[in-house]
């Protein structure tokens, strides 16, 4: 199954496969936009905005094969429980943002883990699949003076210990420090191309979006060994009821799929 998308002038086929989301979660103003706009552009915003909700898509061809990275940058203030249930269970790997000078971050992210566990085995007890969540801890503000430190190094690693899908960072989005390491980090627990990486693709505007067209001769300029990001300046966050069908949809796909291994078994 292939899923159809434009960028510009350039109509790009990305496999369902290869379509993957990223869910950003953690309490009012603690950097998590600022985290993802370090992601998508390298930049830092010293302008405090607050985020209702934002929805990013980046396009890759790695190698010759596209992906598809949709990213949910989430509200601090959570008014919809549902919608947050929604966004969890539509997530296939999490940030998790706490500042490192917010004793009451951390708090809220130790419930966030909590409740993403709670839900996706919910998920999973549907497929009777073994749950794997590739998440990050991220404490950010590293930056600020250790007089300002309310959570402990050793205590936000205890969040992390025992679970080889979940791994802790300290950053800082202003500064860029560990950034770049983080994502690594977690695109290798999700078995993603680590190409993925802020730092290790190069990045093409949308004006240059013929470079990820099928065609051989747009293909030239892009070669197989090569690993190229785009970000989508039109993407919309799916309905909620593309959302719930695609929810659907992984439950069925997983569970035939498990009737199919079972049968080979036999």
């Amino acid at each position: 199954m292939m899923k159809t998308l434009s960028s510009g002038n350039c109509t790009l086929s990305v496999p369902a496969k290869n379509s993957y989301r990223m869910v950003v979660l953690g309490a009012s103003r603690v950097g998590k936009s600022s985290i993802v706009s370090r992601f998508l552009n390298g930049r830092f915003e010293d302008q405090y905005t607050p985020t209702i909700e934002d929805f990013h898509r980046k396009v890759y061809n790695i190698r010759g094969d596209m992906y598809q990275l949709d990213i949910l940058d989430t509200s601090g203030n959570h008014p919809f429980p549902a919608m947050r249930r929604l966004s969890i269970l539509t997530g296939d790997v999490f940030i998790l943002v706490f500042s490192l000078d917010n004793r009451e971050s951390f708090d809220e992210v130790k419930r966030l883990q909590k409740q993403i566990l709670e839900v996706k085995s919910c998920l999973k007890n549907k497929t009777k699949e073994a749950a794997e969540l590739p998440m990050v801890i991220c404490g950010n503000k590293n930056d600020h003076s250790e007089l300002c430190r309310q959570v402990p190094t050793t205590e936000a690693e205890l969040l992390v210990s025992g679970d080889e899908n979940c791994a802790y960072f300290e950053v800082s989005a202003k500064k860029n420090t560990n950034v770049d390491e983080m994502f690594y980090v977690l695109f290798s627990m999700a078995k993603l191309p680590h190409e993925m990486s802020p730092a290790l693709h190069r990045k093409i505007s949308v004006q240059h979006g013929d470079a990820f067209h099928p065609r051989p001769f747009c293909m030239r300029r892009v070669k197989d060994t090569g690993a190229y990001g785009m970000v989508s300046p039109f993407a919309r966050r799916p309905s909620v009821n593309s959302d719930l069908k695609y929810i659907k949809a992984k439950v069925l796909r997983e569970g035939q799929a498990r009737e199919r291994d079972k049968c080979t078994i036999q």
